[in-house]
Formats: structure tokens, C-alpha cells, sequence
């Protein structure tokens, strides 16, 4: 995670956009007093939503547990996606 001041960041823009999205990096902005934003990628932004989303469904929730057991157990099925 790289940090940056709010006029380091002005200063140095395209620097830090092309290293987020690029390099999967994640920038912390910091304004004083504690407070600031985290400057992330739209793509690691979805994903978080997305995980959000799936994790906030009790169901989907229990039936990702009931997956990892069954697994786990031995009871996976072997599947070829080439032949879909």
C-alpha cells in the first residue's frame, strides 16, 4: 500500500492512477486529523462489492460451507470444463 498527501497526489496524479491500476496497487490519501481515502482500482472496487454482496445472503453463506464440508469429506465431483 502506498500513501500520499493530498498535494503529492495532485502533483503526481497519473503516477498513482497508472500505479493502482496497473500494479494493483492501493493508495492511501491522507488529509490530517486522521481522516483520508483509500484509492483503490474499479476492478478491486467490484470485486469487493461483490464479495459484499455474496456474503450478506445467509444461504449463499451456508451453502459455500456445505460445499467446503462436502469437499472436504470426499465427496467432490470431478469435473472436465473443456468438455462443457
Amino acid at each position: 500500500m502506498r500513501t500520499a498527501n493530498y498535494t503529492d497526489l495532485r502533483a503526481n496524479l497519473k503516477g498513482y492512477i497508472d500505479a493502482v491500476i496497473d500494479d494493483c496497487d492501493t493508495v492511501l490519501i491522507s488529509r490530517g486529523n486522521g481522516t483520508g481515502v483509500v484509492m483503490i482500482s474499479l476492478e478491486e472496487y467490484n470485486s469487493l462489492k461483490e464479495t459484499e454482496y455474496i456474503m450478506s445472503s445467509e444461504q449463499t453463506m451456508n451453502d459455500i460451507r456445505k460445499g467446503e464440508e462436502d469437499l472436504k469429506a470426499g465427496r467432490g465431483l470431478e469435473v472436465n470444463l473443456d468438455e462443457l
